[in-house]
């Protein structure tokens, strides 16, 4: 049936008007949709080898996955969230308690500079010792309460975080069960060709998988090293700072090196030599080397994605859409690629 331009302008309005409504709807918990997907689409491999074990009983299927999920990953994930808190909880108050005073540190290295370097940074305009010193002091403060707030709301709303955790594995169920059904539902809607709409669909599961297990291999490796290290160098809470490390690994490029490089620098400017050495080996050279090495294997080639639009899409990701923008951006960046060469592809195509 043919409709009257105006009654698919109206139907176009409406679909547009109703889907924004539900948008705004699910908007609460729209990080539990997002990680229900982003989980179901990292674990379908698991789910069909136990699909096949337990001789195609979907519902068996999809809680057997669930559970392995939640006893692999969820069970070893809040253990390691409890003693973070712990040790989180120490740095908090050493920062608070002036026993670790980061303006401080930054002074013992400025004294340690030579007269030539110190004039620079005066004729720089960022301002004398002192008032970096009350800056650095200042910005300490305000990122470990930031952290504090977060780490420690998780305590506080309990209620809240327990509804978004029970929201994300009843839709990661649903979707482990029924998933296939939903998907080629959303293909048949799809205004696209079908071979169009495959490829987009396969670029973006190749996406969030090589995303993920790319993230979690780079953070858990050089978090783990990250955490060795500091701890063997003295520094106090080395399961802190390793998951900092971790966390600042998922970052391309600079990665790491925002904690390690600052640290070595004090080490050798306050007469620690051979603990300053140590680490400017360890970071450029075993962490440069991990994450040369894993990083275009686990994402960069999978995605097809150039190294500086992996940089710039996973900064902004983080700064538009927080920690999951680790994966948002990224993707959204994968999805663009893909979506234009749509166009070049048809461009291609001769016309007669």
């Amino acid at each position: 049936m043919t409709l009257h331009p105006r009654a698919n302008q109206a139907r176009l309005a409406l679909a547009g008007l109703v889907t924004a409504a539900l948008l705004w709807v699910l908007w609460p918990y729209i990080g539990s949709i997002f990680w229900s997907i982003v989980l179901a689409i990292v674990f379908a491999p698991l789910h069909r080898s136990i699909l096949s074990m337990v001789g195609g009983r979907k519902a068996w299927a999809g809680l057997a996955t669930l559970l392995s999920i939640v006893l692999g990953v969820g069970i070893p994930l809040a253990l390691l969230t409890a003693a973070l808190l712990r040790q989180a909880a120490s740095v908090y108050a050493d920062i608070t308690a002036g026993r670790i005073d980061f303006g401080a540190y930054a002074q013992r290295i400025a004294e340690a500079l030579p007269p030539w370097a110190l004039q620079v940074i005066d004729e720089s305009g960022v301002g004398d010792l002192a008032s970096i010193r009350d800056k650095l002091s200042a910005s300490a403060l305000e990122a470990s309460r930031l952290v504090a707030t977060h780490l420690f709301g998780i305590g506080i709303n309990v209620f809240a975080f327990a509804l978004a955790l029970a929201i994300m594995l009843y839709l990661l169920y649903v979707l482990l069960s029924d998933g296939s059904a939903l998907a080629a539902r959303i293909a048949r809607l799809s205004p696209l060709p079908p071979n169009e709409t495959r490829a987009l669909a396969t670029t973006f599961t190749t996406v969030v998988r090589a995303t993920v297990r790319g993230g979690l291999v780079m953070a858990a490796s050089q978090g783990l090293l990250g955490g060795l290290m500091l701890g063997f160098l003295g520094i106090q809470a080395p399961l802190f700072w390793g998951v900092v490390f971790g966390l600042l690994s998922m970052i391309p490029v600079v990665g790491a090196g925002i904690l390690w490089a600052p640290i070595a620098l004090y080490f050798l400017v306050t007469g620690a030599i051979w603990k300053g050495v140590v680490l400017v080996v360890f970071g450029a050279v075993a962490l440069t080397a991990v994450d040369n090495i894993l990083r275009p294997l686990l994402v960069g080639h999978q995605t097809h994605l150039p190294g500086y639009l992996v940089l710039v899409t996973t900064l902004g990701g983080i700064a538009t859409f927080g920690p999951n923008g680790v994966i948002i951006g990224p993707m959204l960046a994968a999805m663009f690629v893909a979506t234009w060469k749509l166009f070049s592809v048809d461009a291609a195509v001769p016309r007669t």
